[in-house]
C-alpha cells in the first residue's frame, strides 16, 4: 500500500473543505471559524488546513490537505505543501476576476509546481461559463505552464475523485507542469 499527500488549494469559497468532506471515508479535520472578514460573503472560513483520507480501490490511502483560500495565509501554503505528491487547485468561475486568481496560485505555489503535477478545478461554469476552459489553458499557457483543467463540482464526489486520478495519472505518466 502506497500513500499519497495530495494539496487542495484555490480561492475563498472555492470548495476545498467540501471537496474533501465529500470523499473522506473518515470525519473530516476543519480549521473553520466564523469569518470576521466583511470582503467576503461566507459564514465560516478555513484559517489552518482541512483534512480528510481516502482509500482507492488499489488500497493505496490518499490523505488531502486543504489551504486556506486568502493569501494572507500564504505561508501556511509554503509549509501544507511539503511533501505534497502533487497540487489540486480549485477555482470559482464566479468570482470578479478568476483568471487573476489562477494567476495569483500559480505564482504562490510557483517553485513547487516546478516539480510536482497540478490539475485545475473550475468550478461554477454552468452559471458562470466565462471564462471558459480555454481562457484558462491560455492564461496558463502564459506562465509557461500546461496542465489539465476540469469543469467540477466540489459536491460531486465523483468530481472530486476524477481531480484525485487525473493527478495520480500524472504522477504515472511522471508529467510536469514545464513547456518546452
Amino acid at each position: 500500500m502506497k500513500e499519497y499527500k495530495i494539496l487542495l488549494t484555490g480561492t475563498v469559497g472555492a470548495g476545498k473543505t467540501t471537496a474533501i468532506g465529500c470523499v473522506s471515508e473518515t470525519s473530516p479535520v476543519m480549521t473553520e471559524v466564523p469569518n470576521s472578514d466583511a470582503a467576503i460573503d461566507k459564514e465560516r472560513t478555513t484559517v489552518g488546513l482541512d483534512f480528510g483520507q481516502l482509500t482507492l480501490d488499489n488500497g493505496d490511502r490518499v490523505r488531502l490537505f486543504g489551504t486556506p483560500g486568502q493569501a494572507r495565509f500564504d505561508f501556511l501554503w509554503k509549509i501544507l505543501v511539503r511533501n505534497a505528491l502533487g497540487v489540486i487547485v480549485l477555482m470559482d468561475n464566479s468570482r470578479p476576476d478568476p483568471l487573476g486568481d489562477l494567476s495569483m496560485y500559480m505564482q504562490g505555489f510557483a517553485e513547487a509546481l516546478r516539480t510536482l503535477p497540478c490539475v485545475i478545478g473550475v468550478g461554477r461554469m454552468r452559471r458562470h461559463p466565462v471564462p471558459t476552459l480555454d481562457d484558462y489553458a491560455q492564461r496558463l499557457e502564459s506562465t509557461g505552464r500546461v496542465f489539465p483543467i476540469l469543469d467540477v463540482d466540489v459536491r460531486s464526489r465523483a468530481d472530486v475523485i476524477l481531480l484525485i486520478d487525473t493527478l495520480l495519472m500524472q504522477l504515472e505518466a511522471d508529467m510536469r507542469g514545464e513547456t518546452e
